[in-house]
């Protein structure tokens, strides 16, 4: 038995079927809420007005990464439940952006989907859609697929074969969400969720489906350490948001492994929201970028660095000593200009003469320059 907030959770052992167990506790927390599957988040009240008083009540998070969007951007959320971040997200990004709503639960999918047309009537704007797929796999859309076995359905080997290439064919033709088609991609206390065995093909696929330089913002549940294979074998806590928590180093990392840069932490829960064996979680928000397509140019520019750090090491492993001036790349001066690094470089690009003009032009006659 371990303590958990002063109740007692059994243990179970042998392989945990996580998909299974997600699914199981999903479908009952659409019907009515679960209060454990949650922490608290304050989300801006201006948004909450205007949703359903049901989204809200049968809403599981950690954290609002909504925060982040930007008026005209297209959004993707990963795992969007009942709706309420791809609601919040549609005032924000406002009538000339999109919402993307993924989720592979039929129970959250029909809550979400029930409000559409007063939300929409609403915002007097209509840009959110909800579409029924797994977050690791945004190729495939069940919908899709679902309708094409009602009228081919699988009885024998043969069936099964085809469908496999009826799969392979959707995944190709039709993928749920295109590659480089959204500016951002957000998603809340879901990851977690998804099991160790398909987090490389999660993370590829959320670099797959951002445009070059979007950025993904996820807000997730983390751990101080690892956490041990008899939690991960439970149930309940895997379903709970606790046992395929990531270790707060490695939520970054796994975002560097897949390709993004500029990796950091928005925000950071001081006071564990739960302890299990001695072992503290928490709720994170992170965001990384995915790189923008090469100039193709071998131009190189000036720049330094401001600190407050003596130094610092870029992604691509560019050194950069405070005050100092560095030789970078076309491309990385370009990173430089843009979030997160925008305010902490100074460019100097010495082969700019444009650029070395105006800084002449802004000495004055005692060599003192702004």
């Amino acid at each position: 038995m371990s303590e958990t907030n002063g109740n007692l959770i059994q243990i179970q052992s042998g392989n945990l079927n996580v998909d299974q167990a997600v699914r199981d506790r999903y479908s009952g927390a659409a019907q009515e809420r679960e209060a454990a599957l949650c922490c608290p988040v304050n989300y801006d009240q201006q948004y909450l007005e205007k949703i359903p008083e049901e989204i809200i009540e049968r809403d599981y998070g950690c954290g609002d990464p909504s925060k982040h969007v930007s008026a005209g951007e297209t959004v993707l959320d990963l795992g969007s439940g009942g709706g309420k971040i791809c609601y919040i997200a549609a005032q924000i990004v406002g009538k000339a952006g999109r919402v993307i709503g993924v989720d592979c639960n039929l129970e959250m999918l029909g809550l979400a989907r029930k409000y559409q047309a007063e939300m929409s009537e609403k915002l007097g704007y209509d840009v959110v859609s909800f579409r029924r797929g797994k977050i690791e796999d945004l190729k495939l859309d069940l919908d899709l697929l679902e309708e094409r076995l009602k009228s081919k359905p699988v009885s024998s080997s043969s069936d099964w074969l085809e469908t496999q290439e009826l799969i392979e064919s959707l995944r190709e033709d039709h993928p749920l969400v295109a590659e480089n088609s959204v500016d951002v991609v957000v998603s809340n206390c879901v990851l977690n969720l998804v099991s160790k065995e398909k987090r490389r093909q999660l993370f590829a696929e959320i670099f797959r489906v951002l445009k070059p330089g979007g950025r993904a913002v996820i807000s997730d549940i983390t751990s101080d350490t690892d956490v041990p294979l008899e939690l991960q074998n439970d149930a309940t806590l895997w379903s709970g948001c606790i046992s395929g928590a990531f270790r707060e180093d490695e939520f970054l990392q796994v975002f560097e492994e897949a390709g993004f840069y500029g990796c950091e932490i928005l925000e950071r829960q001081t006071e564990p929201w739960m302890t299990v064996q001695g072992i503290e979680f928490r709720s994170m928000t992170v965001c990384a970028y995915k790189p923008e397509t090469g100039s193709g140019q071998d131009r190189s520019h000036t720049v330094i660095y401001k600190g407050p750090w003596k130094e610092v090491v870029d992604d691509n492993g560019n050194r950069l000593i405070r005050g100092q001036r560095k030789s970078v790349s076309e491309n990385t001066f370009n990173r430089y200009a843009k979030a997160p690094y925008q305010g902490n470089i100074i460019p100097v690009d010495t082969n700019d003469s444009q650029n070395e003009t105006s800084t002449t032009n802004c000495c004055d006659s005692k060599g003192s320059c702004c």
